[in-house]
């Protein structure tokens, strides 16, 4: 009889595990540094952020007033946040609400020809953005809609959908039909269902699944330059005018990049267990 994995074995899996544990972190820190450099610059003077590389300086907030003041005549900082947060906020409702129901439809109660209609959801990704700027302006300038919130919570409902449906219908799933069954032999319809069993199980899921489509919507740049030059344009327009042919610039651009990052950085910070778990959940059987 084997008396286990001999000594010579165990320590050299746990030299690969430490290797492997080693490289994660190589790999980690190589990909946090430019934030790291870029939180460091929003503290700096503009002299010290383009001179060469110093760890040691006299940190500053000047920056980060600097970028708080409406200096360039067109948009400031305040109206690009609400302005984001509106547009944010209201299509990630939309999304959750159209979305519910579509995985419940394809993961509880498959209507026919389901593949065929998640292939449909995902199949509107492929169309690249820039082949869809020019037909979109078109509609937006005969709509009325350019430079308004109303055009990005449309195109951002639209484009955070397929993704909702995909995610959802993978959590809906992993939820026990017995429960669902043993519902409806208590006498609970569609409502009941969904508040008292599926939704409550599938929250993390939800929860993880409206994150993303917070931060895919705060960070998108291309609709929202072409559609709202400036009373609707948006935090990531916003940070695109601290960018000067006038003398040095790094450390507002830096300060402005920060204040971009910190409502998602916090919004991920706040729900990283509900999100970790939902992901899971949608990952493992």
């Amino acid at each position: 009889m084997s008396d286990g994995p001999s000594p010579r074995v165990v320590g050299e899996s746990r030299s690969v595990n430490g290797a492997f544990g080693l490289l994660a972190w190589v790999v980690g820190l190589a990909y946090f540094f430019p934030v790291f450099w870029m939180v460091l610059n929003s503290f700096k003077s503009e002299l010290d952020a383009n001179a060469s590389p110093k760890l040691f300086f006299h940190p500053t907030l000047d920056r980060y007033r600097d970028v708080t003041k409406s200096t360039t005549g067109l948009l400031s900082f305040g109206e690009a946040f609400t302005n984001s947060a509106v547009v944010v906020l209201v299509s990630t409702l939309i999304v959750l609400t159209l979305a519910i129901p579509a995985a419940y439809a394809l993961a509880i109660r498959p209507v026919a020809k389901w593949r065929d209609v998640l292939f449909f959801f995902i199949s509107t990704k492929f169309l690249p953005v820039v082949a869809s700027v020019l037909p979109i302006w078109i509609l937006a300038k005969n709509l009325n809609l350019l430079n308004t919130r109303m055009a990005l919570i449309i195109l951002y409902t639209g484009i955070n959908l397929p993704l909702a449906v995909w995610m959802l219908r993978s959590f809906f799933r992993e939820i026990p039909r017995e429960l669902i069954e043993a519902a409806e032999i208590d006498g609970a319809g569609l409502k009941g269902q969904l508040t008292s069993i599926i939704l409550p199980m599938a929250a993390p899921g939800i929860a993880a699944t409206a994150l993303l489509c917070v931060i895919f919507a705060w960070n998108e740049f291309f609709y929202a330059v072409q559609l709202n030059p400036v009373q609707g344009s948006t935090v990531p327009i916003w940070v695109t005018t601290n960018i000067s042919t006038r003398g040095d610039f790094l450390a507002k651009l830096s300060a402005a990049s920060v204040l971009a990052c910190i409502p998602v950085v916090l919004a991920g910070w706040i729900a990283q267990k509900r999100m970790i778990r939902g992901l899971a959940m949608g990952a493992i059987k």
